[in-house]
């Protein structure tokens, strides 16, 4: 069951000057949704700190700004990298590659919309964070 409703969906990004969602076919608009809901339900409604869960309000907003990307590039959220592939060209004269970010964060090599970031940025754990692994033993300060 996705977050949100197709109508929701085309209506969210009509009132910001976007019609994709609205001139899409219903099946694939819908479609974008669910993969959307799929990537906000694992990558963010899974790691809500204690006291909120999918009835938060930037769900379904967050959802909508997935399904978009989604929409636009189908399967954006589900890419398949090894650590390797995270690398920017540092030299031409012999070709170098440089490793850029961290790649040993969990998240690492998902795409990321900062946007959908800001959005859940109070309300979510970070699972890089030394502090989670003790979230196990006590409340801690969350």
């Amino acid at each position: 069951m996705p977050y949100g409703t197709l109508a929701g969906f085309r209506s969210y990004w009509t009132d910001r000057g976007n019609s994709a969602p609205t001139d899409a076919g219903d099946a694939d608009a819908n479609a974008a949704l669910v993969r959307a809901s799929d990537h906000i339900k694992y990558r963010y409604v899974a790691n809500l700190i204690k006291g909120y869960d999918e009835t938060l309000d930037v769900v379904e907003d967050a959802t909508y700004e997935a399904a978009l990307l989604e929409l636009t590039t189908v399967g954006f959220f589900s890419k398949t990298y090894t650590p390797a592939q995270q690398k920017v060209l540092t030299g031409v004269d012999k070709i170098r590659w440089t490793v850029t970010g961290d790649a040993s964060n969990k998240y690492a090599q998902a795409p990321v919309s900062t946007l959908i970031e800001a959005m859940f940025e109070p309300y979510v754990r970070d699972l890089n964070d030394a502090q989670f692994r003790f979230m196990s033993i006590g409340p801690g300060t969350l």
